[in-house]
C-alpha cells in the first residue's frame, strides 16, 4: 500500500514550466490574449480568423523562436510562436488534450469553406 501512495504522490506533484519564461516580457502579444486563446465554444470559422490575426502579431515579434520552443516543450494550448495547436501537433508536439483531432478536422473544413466562398 505504501508503494502505491508513493507512486500516486509522485504523479500528482505539479511540475513547473519547461524552459525559461524571461522572454515573455518582450513578447509582442502582451495584452492580446483574446487573439491567442480560444473563447468557449468558438466556431471553426472564427478560430481561423482569430489565428490569422494572431499570426500577424507573431510575425513582428522579436521572441518568436523562444515562444515557439516554449510552447512545444510544454505542449501548450492556444496560439504560440506563430503556431496553432494543430500546427504544433503536426510537428510532433501535440497538446495534452484529447480533442485535438476534432479541432483539426473542424479547422480544415472552415478553411475550405472560406476558400470556396472567396
Amino acid at each position: 500500500m505504501c508503494q502505491v501512495l508513493e507512486i500516486m504522490e509522485s504523479v500528482e506533484t505539479p511540475v513547473g514550466p519547461i524552459g525559461s519564461t524571461e522572454w515573455m516580457d518582450e513578447a509582442a502579444c502582451a495584452g492580446h490574449s483574446d487573439l491567442f486563446f480560444a473563447p468557449f465554444a468558438e466556431r471553426p470559422e472564427a478560430r481561423v480568423r482569430r489565428e490569422a490575426a494572431a499570426r500577424v502579431i507573431c510575425q513582428e515579434c522579436l521572441v518568436l523562436s523562444s515562444c515557439q520552443e516554449y510552447a512545444r516543450a510544454n505542449r501548450e494550448l492556444g496560439f504560440w510562436g506563430g503556431e496553432s495547436e494543430s500546427e504544433r501537433a503536426d510537428a510532433g508536439f501535440p497538446p495534452t488534450t484529447p480533442i485535438i483531432g476534432r479541432k483539426r478536422v473542424a479547422e480544415q473544413r472552415a478553411r475550405d469553406a472560406m476558400a470556396n466562398a472567396s
